[in-house]
């Protein structure tokens, strides 16, 4: 095991050298790169040259327009290509990450909820449904009769007058 490591001086030599390679390459891209920008202006830019009569300079405005127009046309194309891929891309992100199923669910919360606020949060604000049952119900208003109250008198007033036999008989009188 010891065998197989490397020194870090070793480590640190081999990283430089590689560094080193990479900053190379990198140069080389970068006037590479300007190379070709600069051919590119060449050939599709020529150097611009002024006529001096009026007449030449709206043809050349003519020209200048057309070309204009050519780059717009191009342009738009190419970026309806790349939001194109880019939405084909996202499409694809999605499908492999429903194929490979490592997507956590959510923990859901518990919500306390009426029924009234359950019904509204999914009809809406414009429809208010009252679910409380008490409040569908008719409404009775218990009235007290007033006879009720004023025939009822001292219970031992009543007995004292029905004892005896002038009790009994005032109520066979009072029922003829």
């Amino acid at each position: 095991m010891s065998a197989k490591k490397m020194s870090s001086s070793r480590k640190h030599h081999l990283k430089g050298v590689m560094l080193a390679i990479a900053k190379g390459y990198l140069e080389q891209e970068a006037r590479q790169r300007e190379e070709e920008r600069v051919g590119y202006m060449a050939q599709c830019c020529p150097p611009l040259v002024l006529p001096n009569t009026m007449q030449a300079l709206q043809e050349l405005c003519r020209e200048i327009h057309q070309k204009i127009d050519a780059v717009d046309e191009e342009r738009y194309d190419l970026e309806v290509k790349v939001n194109k891929a880019n939405k084909e891309i996202e499409d694809l992100k999605i499908k492999v990450q429903d194929v490979t199923g490592k997507f956590k669910k959510p923990t859901l919360k518990k919500v306390r909820m009426s029924a009234d606020a359950m019904l509204k949060a999914l009809l809406g604000s414009k429809h208010t449904v009252n679910m409380e049952l008490r409040a569908n119900l008719k409404q009775v208003k218990k009235e007290v009769k007033d006879e009720e109250l004023r025939d009822v008198v001292d219970w031992r007033k009543n007995i004292e007058d029905k004892s005896g036999m002038d009790g009994r008989k005032k109520m066979f009188e009072g029922d003829a």
